[in-house]
This record gives C-alpha cells, structure tokens and sequence, in this order.
C-alpha cells in the first residue's frame, strides 16, 4: 500500500505532464492499436461486403498465395535491391556531411549549408519527382548538361530504362533525405566536451585524428539506433517515391512491395491478399530489428541501444 502511495503521489505530483501525454496516447490507441484488430482479415476472404467477423475463414490460404505469386517476389528482389543501395551508400553519407558541417567554424556559411541541404526535405515527392521527370527527359537538364561537357549526343529518357530506375532511385532520396539526417549527429556532436578537442591539439592530432578518436565516438549510439530503424526498414521502400517515378516502362524493376500491396489492396480491392503481404513484411521486419540490435549490442560491448 506504502508504494501505491508512492507512486500516487508520483502521478499527482506530474499531473500536468500526465495529461500533455493524453493526446499522444489516444492517437496511439486510435491509429495504431486499434487498428490490429484489422489483421484478421488477412486469414480471411473478405470483401466490401462482409464484415470483419462475417468473412469466410480460409485460414494460410492468402499466404499461400503470396508464396507463389511470381510479381510479388519480383517486388520483393526490387524493394531489396533499392533498399541494399540506399543502406551501402545513403547510411554514411549523412554522417560525413553532419561532420563537415560540424567543422565549419563560419556560423554564417554553416547556417547556409544547413539551410540548403534542409530543403529538399520540406518538399513533396510530387514536387521533387516532377523536377526529375523533367530534368531526366529526353530534352532535360541532365542530357543538355553532358551534350555541352561532349561526353554524350545521346538524348534517352533516363527514366524509361529499367536498368537505371535503382540508381536515380537511390540518388534522389539521398538528395531529399540526407540534409535532414544530420540533425541528429549534429546534436550529439554539440553534446561532445570541447575539451576533448583542446587536450587532442596539445597532444599533436590532427582533424582528421579527432574526428576519428572523439567525434566518431562521440555519436556511436546515435549511428547505431539509426542502423536499427534502416536495417528494420529494408522492406519498407519509399510509397511516394515509387508513385512518383515509376511508369509503364520501368515498372519490372520500380515495382516494390509497397506499391505492389497499394495496387492490390487499394486499386483491386483484394484486401486480404494486400493484408497478408503486410503483416508477413511487418513480422520480418521485426525479426530483422531484433537481429540488428543483437549485432549493435555485441559492437557497443553488451549495452542495448534499444
């Protein structure tokens, strides 16, 4: 009883944070637990006729139908491929930048380069893929640019050919995406005792032997929880994107697994089917959370991340 006091006294004491979480954890409940109820349907038959409770049971069956559907596997060897690429190359890049950034002592230069590389983040796919529709066409900035330096009198349509789309797709999240990845290792670079810094200078190391002795392990933990949620996110391919870029020509290999359950579930009303595809990519991505974070653990000498 003494501890239920305890604890009560606790809850009255923060009362006013207790109710700031109210509103966050009614979302929760409404949009992300509720919602799991919904499950059920992928061992169902269902339509938009039925209920949930009403459908006919056919248990595995849906999964049974993803195992030998061939345009699924092939979603899935793209959803890898991209995903692959965008760990190998996008994962450091905004690690090197947030250093370069970081030792740039103009404040007002930084402020710029932060500015600059911030943007893309802030506009839509819609807007970002009608710039690379345009400037990858035919008559685009990207062929006017390499007739002019005489490196090709080609002018394709880089987003017509197939074996291209992996790469534009790669390069053009990085170029979205990687100004806003470093907010999070600038922020555990300015937690980093600047002392550090002043004691590796009387001692004769360089920039270079700074940034890998104190910064670099300075933000260890930050670059491994974001090893995490990319390692537990390799079959979750960017929607917007893969709208965005694919056409009919480069279908066979921007097709992912997230554009293949939207077709499916939204455009042919197989609900079912797209909700099997969902929960299986659900259930491997956490079993490859669970294995990134057993790696991160025996590479931070037994300490958890998560």
């Amino acid at each position: 009883m003494t501890q239920f006091k305890k604890t009560f006294k606790k809850f009255r004491l923060q009362f006013p944070l207790q109710v700031m979480l109210l509103p966050g954890l009614i979302y929760m409940l409404i949009f992300c637990y509720i919602p799991i109820y919904g499950l059920l349907i992928a061992f169902k038959h269902y339509t938009v006729m039925d209920s949930f409770s009403s459908a006919e049971w056919v248990g595995l069956e849906n999964f049974k139908i993803i195992l030998n559907d061939p345009i699924f596997w092939d979603a899935v060897q793209n959803t890898l491929g991209i995903s692959l690429l965008k760990l190998a190359i996008g994962f450091v890049i905004p690690i090197i930048l947030a250093i370069m950034i970081y030792e740039v002592v103009n404040m007002k230069f930084k402020k710029v380069i932060q500015t600059i590389t911030y943007l893309p983040h802030f506009l839509s796919w819609i807007i970002l893929g009608g710039m690379l529709i345009s400037w990858l066409s035919t008559n685009g900035l990207l062929n006017q640019i390499l007739t002019s330096l005489n490196i090709t009198h080609n002018h394709p349509n880089w987003l017509l050919d197939p074996d291209k789309y992996w790469l534009i797709a790669v390069l053009s999240d990085i170029w979205k995406s990687s100004g806003w990845g470093t907010i999070l290792y600038l922020a555990a670079m300015a937690r980093i005792d600047p002392n550090l810094y002043e004691a590796a200078k009387i001692d004769g190391a360089n920039r270079l032997l700074q940034i890998r002795y104190i910064t670099l392990p300075g933000i260890k933990n930050i670059i491994s929880l974001n090893f995490l949620f990319t390692i537990s996110g390799l079959l979750g391919s960017n929607l917007d994107q893969t709208l965005v870029l694919m056409n009919s020509q480069n279908r066979s290999k921007a097709e992912v697994i997230n554009s293949y359950v939207y077709k499916m579930g939204v455009v042919q009303g197989d609900f079912s089917y797209a909700t099997a595809v969902g929960l299986g990519v659900s259930v491997i991505s956490l079993i490859l959370l669970l294995i990134g974070n057993y790696v991160t653990k025996k590479l931070n000498d037994g300490q958890s991340i998560l």
